[in-house]
């Protein structure tokens, strides 16, 4: 059995709420993500939340997620809801509608 470290390749899908839509949260995600490093998408609900999926070494993924309490300069969130799973070898990140 081999020993995981700490960038192995992780996915995170995780739902953020709050004033997070019409705040360029999404294309702001999008700029940070590839900042990092991160393959992925993000994409606006039709209940208000934005949804995204973020894949990548486990130590970008963490801060990508760590930036999403943060959000764009206008976006007022309220809660982060994060689940792991298995990654499915998404490469680039992209907003999706």
């Amino acid at each position: 059995m081999t020993e995981r470290s700490d960038d192995d390749r992780v996915r995170a899908h995780v739902h953020v709420s709050g004033h997070v839509q019409g705040v360029y949260y999404r294309a702001t995600t999008r700029d940070t993500a590839r900042e990092h490093g991160v393959d992925g998408w993000v994409k606006n609900l039709p209940d208000g939340r934005v949804e995204a999926v973020f894949e990548g070494p486990r130590s970008a993924v963490e801060s990508m997620i760590e930036w999403c309490h943060e959000g764009s300069p206008r976006a007022t969130v309220e809660d982060v809801a994060v689940t792991y799973e298995d990654p499915a070898g998404i490469e680039g990140f992209e907003i999706r509608r």
